[in-house]
């Protein structure tokens, strides 16, 4: 039987069907209603069937031309549900938009040629932190021994404003593709995230209450995201992101969530998070165009 895709603007999704396939196969949090609907500036919903899968298409306009693109604050999307005939999905697809980018999330299971695969480290926490830390490298060890010489603090806080706020201005040379509007909508999202526990906030500090390291997490059944995590020019100096990361898995082992570094193929990131044991579970970015031409300077 032929099965055929609905293209559905977001306004018409129904929500509860689209988040309850969204949870029984559990895809990751970017592609929850909500967050797309906070994050996107437009998207639309390609549903099969009764929402037995799923795929959100966000899209934006230039030169009169519509392209799919990836959001400010979403690592990965793709499709989540039954599984279907790649040639339906992409059909859809180019009936809506013809150009652009999508990031596939790891559970991707379609044969497409020329799909470039993107790092994305984690770590199950199942298991007792004695065991997490078994995996930890020598170097790693080390810098844990370092901080502990440090009388470091390891807090929760409800700062989420200030952790993004400390994000954007260390790492914006790596945040140039991210608006002002992006940064206003995302601490509206982790306000909401909160309100159901789905946002934490953990720093550290040192003996006069200053700001070493921080870090932004979200939250859903399945996993813990490292969102924003960022370190002071004096944190750097006493391992201090070391002792937070190490705190966060230590506080969440013995659970059935996977701590998601989110990322990372920059050299450096990648090492540090290869450090505490990370193994790697790649997602895979998808670029397309079946346009005749594309105008200078798209």
């Amino acid at each position: 039987m032929y099965k055929k895709l609905a293209i559905i603007p977001a306004q018409q999704i129904n929500p509860q069907l689209w988040d309850a396939c969204i949870k029984l196969h559990q895809a990751p949090i970017y592609l929850q209603f909500n967050y797309l609907n906070s994050m996107s500036t437009n998207w639309v919903g390609l549903v099969l069937e009764n929402y037995k899968g799923i795929i959100p298409i966000c899209f934006k306009t230039k030169f009169g031309i519509k392209y799919s693109y990836t959001p400010a604050f979403i690592q990965q999307l793709g499709w989540v549900g039954e599984q279907l005939d790649f040639t339906i999905l992409e059909n859809t697809i180019y009936n809506f938009v013809q150009y652009g980018d999508i990031m596939l999330n790891h559970k991707h299971k379609f044969s497409l040629p020329k799909l470039q695969e993107k790092t994305n480290l984690i770590i199950p926490l199942n298991t007792a932190y004695e065991n997490i830390f078994s995996n930890y490298s020598s170097d790693l060890k080390q810098n844990l021994k370092k901080a502990a010489k440090e009388n470091l603090q390891y807090q929760s806080s409800l700062e989420i404003q200030l952790a993004i706020s400390l994000y954007k201005n260390i790492y914006a040379d790596r945040l140039e593709k991210t608006t002002e509007k992006d940064f206003e909508h995302f601490p509206n999202l982790c306000l909401q995230l909160n309100e159901t526990n789905n946002c934490l906030v953990r720093k550290v500090v040192n003996n006069n209450n200053e700001l070493l390291s921080i870090a932004l997490l979200l939250k859903d059944e399945n996993r813990i995201y490292n969102i924003a995590n960022s370190t002071t020019i004096l944190g750097r100096k006493t391992a201090s992101n070391h002792f937070l990361i190490d705190s966060i898995l230590k506080e969440f082992a013995n659970s059935n969530l996977i701590f998601d570094f989110e990322g990372s193929d920059i050299d450096g990131v990648k090492s540090f998070y290869q450090n505490f044991g990370a193994l790697n579970q790649p997602y895979f970015h998808w670029h397309f165009n079946k346009l005749w031409f594309l105008p200078k300077n798209f």
